[in-house]
């Protein structure tokens, strides 16, 4: 396996430098990208200090905030052109522990071969660190409602804690994904399904953020919900019209 891991980054300065160091401690073997949209607060100056100290690390500079699907979409294609097996998904703000980077490159690189492997705290052994109880209610309701209205062999859809092949990503039609928000990752997921590829969970630990300020707000999950219950209405309707034309 030939592993790069994409960090996306707005305004990041402070958790960075800790989250990258403990990702090269954990998973020597990876690379790492760091896509930067342009944060006013000096975080991509700091990753290209942390490049030039380092040449298993990189940086995309984008020149504006253009959403978090957009930048992974970005280093998806980076990922390939540059001779990648594997690509990952990773947050800069803490929230995922690098520690357990290496069960979900383990996972990946089994004999079953699978396209994409989900980090997800809603499998048995996975699990949310210093979330108030309301929030985790809003995930565990949210992922079960994306599961069953998609159909959707996933417990934690909207995980951002990924490793894909990339040979996977290329049959996908990525064009197609919508990019915007938090709803992102669930339609990478449903594309996976939809493709038939193999979709496999590792369970980890999701701890809240202690440095910088999060970007999740009510208003991103009520618009992701609202775009699955869309996609889902569609769905059924693209299903009930092809048995009537039979």
């Amino acid at each position: 396996m030939k592993t790069l891991i994409c960090i996306p980054t707005y305004n990041e300065r402070e958790s960075l430098p800790g989250v990258v160091a403990r990702v090269r401690k954990s998973a020597p073997g990876v690379d790492i990208l760091i896509i930067d949209d342009n944060s006013p607060d000096g975080t991509g100056e700091l990753a290209d200090q942390l490049s030039a100290e380092d040449p298993a690390i990189h940086v995309m500079h984008r020149a504006e905030k253009a959403g978090l699907g957009r930048a992974y979409l970005a280093g998806f294609e980076w990922a390939a052109e540059h001779g990648y097996s594997h690509v990952g998904e990773f947050d800069a703000d803490g929230s995922h522990r690098p520690e357990q980077l290496p069960d979900l490159l383990k996972r990946a690189a089994a004999n079953d071969n699978p396209d994409l492997v989900i980090g997800s705290r809603w499998v048995s052994g996975g699990e949310v660190v210093n979330w108030p109880k309301h929030r985790e209610i809003l995930s565990r309701f949210g992922n079960l409602y994306v599961k069953l209205w998609l159909n959707l062999p996933a417990r934690d859809a909207t995980a951002g804690f990924r490793v894909m092949r990339i040979e996977a990503l290329q049959q996908l039609d990525l064009d197609a994904v919508e990019a915007r928000g938090y709803f992102f990752q669930v339609d990478m997921t449903r594309a996976f399904d939809q493709a038939g590829m193999r979709i496999v969970e590792v369970p980890i630990s999701f701890v809240e953020r202690e440095l910088g300020t999060s970007k999740m707000s009510s208003n991103i999950i009520v618009e992701a919900m609202l775009r699955t219950t869309k996609l889902g209405l569609r769905d059924r309707y693209t299903q009930l019209r092809g048995k009537f034309r039979r």
